[in-house]
């Protein structure tokens, strides 16, 4: 697997199981500094969504669109799957994939300025 795939898996994992735990997002500096891609010491909003659009491309195996369990079942457990499953069709939009990461964003920028650090 290419290093860049690990990565946004990586991330995403630790999004997901946040999210299904209620838990805001957290990441280490090797993580921040990966996803900070103009060098400014901090990930924006910006950055962080096209991150994780590339993960979930990266994740969509069959390029259909959507991410269903067996997809990611290496990096996510049943309750982290449902728990993004906003619909309850037994597949992940790429809409709600990134609202669900999109949300934790939010929740981890407590300083409100669009940005972790």
């Amino acid at each position: 697997m290419k290093r860049p795939v690990l990565v946004a898996v990586f991330a995403l994992c630790q999004v997901i199981a946040a999210a299904a735990q209620d838990q805001p997002l957290a990441m280490n500096q090797g993580q921040m500094n990966r996803l900070d891609r103009d060098g400014n010491g901090a990930v924006d909003r910006p950055e962080y969504q096209a991150f994780m659009a590339s993960a979930f491309a990266n994740l969509d195996r069959n390029k259909d669109g959507s991410l269903r369990s067996e997809e990611v079942a290496q990096v996510l457990n049943a309750q982290q799957f449902a728990a993004t499953d906003a619909d309850r069709d037994g597949k992940l939009s790429r809409t709600e994939f990134l609202n669900r990461v999109m949300a934790d964003f939010k929740s981890a920028d407590r300083s409100g300025d669009g940005s972790l650090q």
